[in-house]
């Protein structure tokens, strides 16, 4: 099994296989899930200070916000097939 890591701007990472959905943070039923994550204290901030541009929603009730768009995001997960971020499980076992 792969785990193929996702890069959602500025050096954060998400595994891919995690991954549920990437959404638009404009509408109020995602912005009351945000709200609600922050309240659960499961919300994670990867914008580096800057706008929140999408929302991924991942298996684990976490939400991560990220400043990179929704399109730009689909587009890195497209390339994220390099073999530097591609990871077996042997490997992650060994350690």
């Amino acid at each position: 099994m792969e785990y193929r890591m996702l890069p959602i701007g500025h050096g954060h990472l998400v595994s891919e296989a995690r991954l549920i959905a990437i959404v638009s943070p404009d509408s109020a039923p995602i912005k009351r899930l945000i709200q609600d994550a922050r309240d659960r204290r499961s919300l994670i901030d990867a914008t580096a200070g800057r706008k929140t541009q999408s929302v991924l929603i991942m298996d684990s009730d976490h939400i991560v916000l990220s400043s990179l768009s929704p399109a730009s995001l689909q587009v890195l997960r497209a390339d994220s097939q390099v073999p530097d971020e591609t990871y077996q499980e042997e490997e992650l076992q060994n350690d």
